[in-house]
């Protein structure tokens, strides 16, 4: 009787070791199963194309180009109306009226030659700006003037055009003495007076250059 007691307590110990793995292999794969279905997406970095993250700007922020000033500009004001602005605004600027060369009766105003710079520091530059100088030519620029010429060009009885030119001349200082060289103006004292012009008959600015 003890012979066989012991191989059946063998056999049952074997059994629940072997019930017992099985178990643990069950419960590991069980959290191995809901590993792998409980996942959670993936972090790929931190998406800046939306919120308070700058990113990509192509340029935003940047100084924006004003349009330039239709030269001819037109004004809903009578031509006589806009004659007496030009004068005035010459005069606001230190332009004086060339007397012997205008015909204000027929809408031209041209000014004297106004000498807007002088001293060799500062007068090259200042040419620069308002004309196209040749970078090859190295002359000692010493002042710069320009004449302004006005055209008064009536449409209608409430329509009127302004054409503005600017003559542009720099004066040199060399061996042989002062020499004044026209150069070709590129636009910027023409529109410079028109945005004045347009200020002072409109009070704002020109279309498109509101603040």
């Amino acid at each position: 009787m003890k012979k066989l007691f012991i191989p059946v307590l063998l056999i049952l110990l074997a059994t629940v070791s072997a019930q017992s793995q099985e178990k643990g292999v069950d419960q590991q794969n069980e959290r191995i199963r809901d590993n792998s279905n409980n996942r959670v997406p993936a972090v790929n970095g931190g998406n800046v194309s939306t919120g308070a993250g700058r990113g990509i700007d192509f340029g935003k922020g940047r100084t924006v180009v004003p349009p330039p000033v239709p030269n001819p500009f037109r004004f809903s004001v009578p031509n006589d109306v806009l004659g007496k602005a030009v004068e005035e605004l010459m005069r606001d600027r230190k332009l004086i009226i060339d007397t012997t060369v205008s015909k204000p009766a027929q809408g031209l105003m041209i000014s004297q030659p106004y000498t807007f710079t002088r001293g060799s520091v500062v007068t090259e530059s200042e040419l620069y700006r308002l004309a196209e100088v040749p970078r090859t030519d190295l002359r000692n620029w010493t002042r710069g003037r320009y004449t302004i010429i006005v055209e008064v060009l009536p449409i209608d009885s409430a329509h009127t055009n302004i054409s503005v030119n600017a003559r542009v001349e720099g004066r040199s200082d060399g061996v042989m003495g002062a020499e004044w060289t026209t150069l070709r103006s590129n636009g910027t004292a023409e529109e410079e007076f028109l945005i004045a012009l347009i200020e002072k008959v409109t009070g704002g600015p020109p279309p498109g250059r509101e603040q």
